[in-house]
């Protein structure tokens, strides 16, 4: 069952009629509704035996927590028996190791299914002991990183005592299985989705319509913006070789970043608006990611509950080390004060940078992709006096509109570069691609010759169709608005009906006119393999 069909539909519309009808009836078990149409939300969009693996990223750490609340009750009533200062440090001691060997055993577990799973076969393509990164036939169930990331983060929290622990493992289950994140996310937090999962909802007409509109948003993303460019993305990049022009392949590289800011950020809202359709909001995975003034603040923008999951529970982890403290106080002695200060954190970034990599894929383009944004970001922080210097001097004012717009062009350059490691499957082509690029940009015949050549449609306006413009348009005025601080649902429901009904006209039209290339090009999502 794809998200995109006329089976989704009926399923959510039937789930929405027995969730409300329940939560009017006995609200307390609306829970149980959610947890039930998980499994059958799973069943019917892959396969039952994919439930395993829920259960063996749930089952573990959901354990592990009841093992905590239990060290910790046992530790308060061993101190409060004592008054032993150094009996009292050592329970204390005794308590941190325990707990210690019940998180790294439950996040073998589950992490070692997840790298099994989606790194074993390419690991030993890569040390030629197989034929190819597929030949073992291992397929990737479904969500399992989102699940399996919202599991060891509940895992951590309770290790750290953030809160107290799920005692009933179906509440905690319906938590982890939450079917609208299973597509391609986004990773949500126990402390936020736990509350809204419990507590009693009823029809509000005003999150319906905030629902509706985010879903249609979605919609109109993926359908006339991905669906509209992805043949053309295809045919550029499986054409690059030596005599390929640069002009060419930017045109491709551009089209790809419109491309998956369309597929996954429509993906998002749509499964964001059929969450806010139950009165459960999650994570917030985009925030106009292409407005960024810098790649620090573009990851901080783009798929940003991976970003909050990277920061949280890998780079602060990193850099509150021992070791790190220790190189933190060298560099701060022997270089220079910001370096000094500096240096430990582009140290841990780069190190998180890596982990984004290998979690886009065990391939070295994902690898070589996810080094370059950590060393961008890290040689960003350690010349920032440099470029501070170089702004007073030219007299450049950081609240300047000229400067705004010239940062976040440079940004969305600078992310475009990353891309050639991204969408490019091998190393040695995202090279080519970026020797072309700087050295042979200048195509022998016009460009649209050149792209025509390649099997590019709509070569004339460089591979965007009128549907797929007139949905950017419609996107990058949300998107300029909603950075304005405006909330564009809200102001879409103040308007009058007749207004609406214009909207919905024009964005239903070329919603309308991209069908027929969607049913072509397929539904399915770029982070529905993650």
């Amino acid at each position: 069952m794809q998200i995109i069909s006329l089976a989704f539909v009926l399923f959510v519309l039937a789930l929405l009629c027995v969730y409300y009808l329940v939560g009017r009836l006995c609200g307390r078990y609306q829970w149980v509704v959610i947890l039930v149409a998980n499994f059958v939300f799973y069943y019917l969009a892959a396969n039952l035996s994919g439930m395993v693996f829920i259960l063996t990223a749930a089952l573990p750490t959901w354990l592990a927590s009841q093992a905590f609340g239990k060290l910790t009750a046992s530790y308060k009533a061993r101190r409060k028996a004592t008054k032993d200062k150094a009996e009292r440090k050592r329970l204390k001691a005794e308590l941190k190791r325990r707990k210690r060997v019940v998180l790294v055993a439950a996040l073998v577990v589950i992490l070692g299914v997840l790298g099994y799973l989606k790194y074993w076969n390419v690991i030993l393509f890569n040390f030629n002991l197989a034929p190819s990164p597929s030949s073992l036939g291992i397929l990737l169930p479904m969500g399992i990183s989102f699940y399996t990331f919202m599991s060891a983060m509940y895992l951590i929290d309770t290790y750290n005592d953030k809160f107290a622990p799920e005692r009933n493992f179906l509440r905690y289950l319906a938590f982890v299985s939450y079917f609208p994140c299973f597509i391609q996310g986004p990773i949500n937090r126990y402390d936020e989705m736990s509350p809204q999962l419990s507590e009693v909802h009823h029809v509000e007409l005003r999150k319906v319509q905030r629902g509706l509109l985010r879903l249609g948003l979605g919609l109109l993303k993926k359908c006339a913006i991905a669906s509209m460019l992805t043949a053309n993305v295809s045919a550029i990049l499986a054409a690059i070789g030596s005599d390929t022009p640069g002009a060419a392949i930017v045109v491709g590289i551009v089209l790809y970043s419109f491309f998956m800011y369309g597929d996954f950020s429509g993906g998002i809202d749509m499964v964001e608006g059929v969450s806010e359709l139950f009165g459960i909001e999650m994570s917030e995975n985009f925030r106009q990611p292409y407005l960024s003034v810098s790649i620090a603040d573009f990851w901080r923008r783009w798929h940003k509950s991976l970003g909050v999951f990277m920061r949280d529970y890998l780079f602060y982890p990193i850099a509150l080390t021992k070791p790190m403290q220790r190189f933190s106080k060298w560099a701060q002695a022997h270089t220079p004060h910001h370096i000094g200060r500096t240096l430990p954190a582009c140290i841990a970034n780069l190190i998180v940078f890596f982990f984004v990599g290998l979690w886009h894929g065990a391939e070295w383009h994902f690898i070589a992709w996810g080094m370059y944004n950590g060393i961008v970001v890290a040689l960003a922080d350690l010349f920032e006096p440099v470029f501070h210097s170089m702004k007073a001097r030219l007299h450049v004012r950081d609240d300047s509109k000229p400067y705004y717009v010239f940062t976040v062009v440079r940004t969305f350059v600078m992310v475009n570069i990353g891309r050639y490691f991204d969408c490019i499957a091998s190393v040695s082509v995202s090279l080519l691609a970026l020797h072309n690029t700087f050295l042979k940009f200048a195509p022998a015949q016009p460009l649209t010759t050149v792209l025509a050549d390649m099997g590019v449609t709509d070569a004339a306006t460089l591979g965007i169709s009128w549907v797929a413009f007139a949905a950017m348009l419609v996107v990058a005025v949300v998107d300029v608005a909603e950075e304005r601080g405006v909330d564009v649902r809200d102001k879409i429901l103040s308007w009058k009906f007749y207004q609406r009904v214009i909207l919905y006209v024009v964005v239903g039209l070329i919603f309308a006119a991209s069908l027929p290339t969607t049913v072509t090009a397929g539904v399915t999502f770029a982070y529905a393999n993650f």
